[in-house]
């Protein structure tokens, strides 16, 4: 957990954080206790790199076996004609 907090931050790690504590403290400031959890999420995925802070939602992360595709590709091929 350690590791997680203190490496790999990116500017959307910390863009998260400081909107996440923002939302939260003006939350709090107006007295409207659902933006506090709103902002609360949105702290912890900065903090602790989950979700999109983790750089999971773009970027190629998502490995295809290209075994696999050229089987699906020949499968889709085949049903055509």
């Amino acid at each position: 957990m350690k590791e997680r907090i203190l490496k790999n931050w990116t500017l959307t790690r910390a863009l998260f954080l400081v909107m996440g504590t923002i939302i939260i403290v003006q939350s709090i400031l107006s007295q409207q206790w659902f933006g506090v959890l709103f902002g609360s999420y949105f702290a912890s995925m900065g903090l602790f790199s989950f979700g999109c802070a983790a750089g999971n939602c773009y970027g190629g992360s998502c490995a295809v076996d290209s075994e696999k595709a050229s089987e699906n590709a020949n499968k889709n091929i085949n049903f055509k004609n």
